[in-house]
């Protein structure tokens, strides 16, 4: 089964049917006890970085997600879900969950962007993994965000995408993924990455 944590911005819904689509059982995470039962989780991603921090603070998710992730669970985060991987962010306050080093950047406005950036891009794959398998270099995903994420290690980074600067697209480390693009909303290639990651636990 496959927890989604329900952190009260993220697209929950749009992510679990494409995990149902996919043939598994799913659960709504919004506390702690939630995550018991579940073989793997994900933290999924739509709105601003200190409402997503506090949801999880405020319900002791931080604390239960780290104990479940030292178990061996493995965890997907999903665009905002991803930034919050992090130790902090330009966009907010409070801490991040810290599971990466590295900090989560603004795209500058001197570049001639359009922020946030919109829409789908290439992603250049760096190293390659299982979550990665049968996903052909340079594919197409969907984006939709105004930060990124800046890791410090840059051994994490299994991706790249480049909009006016390169940055990571695709971050992992042992059972932690990261993806700054939306898999739910990327077509064949996005499901398929929701399969492999699936099939890694």
């Amino acid at each position: 089964m496959t927890g989604i944590i329900h952190y009260g911005a993220g697209n929950v819904f749009s992510v679990l049917n494409t995990i149902e689509r996919c043939g598994e059982k799913t659960c709504i995470v919004s506390k702690p006890r939630d995550l018991l039962n579940v073989d793997r989780i994900i933290l999924p991603g739509v709105g601003a970085f200190d409402e997503g921090m506090g949801y999880l603070e405020k319900n002791n998710l931080v604390d239960a997600l780290l104990k479940e992730i030292k178990k061996g669970k493995i965890l997907l985060g999903i665009c905002l879900g991803m930034q919050m991987f992090f130790e902090k962010s330009e966009e907010g306050e409070l801490k991040g969950i810290g599971l990466m080093k590295g900090c989560v950047k603004k795209f500058p406005e001197n570049k001639n962007l359009c922020v946030p950036h919109m829409g789908w891009n290439s992603i250049k794959l760096v190293r390659f993994s299982d979550f990665t398998k049968d996903i052909p270099d340079e594919s197409f995903f969907y984006f939709a965000h105004s930060f990124y994420t800046l890791p410090k290690d840059k051994d994490v980074i299994y991706g790249v995408t480049e909009y006016g600067l390169e940055f990571a697209s695709i971050v992992q480390s042992e059972n932690i993924i990261g993806v700054q693009f939306h898999p739910e909303k990327s077509g064949n290639y996005g499901l398929t990455l929701i399969k492999n990651f699936l099939r890694m636990s």
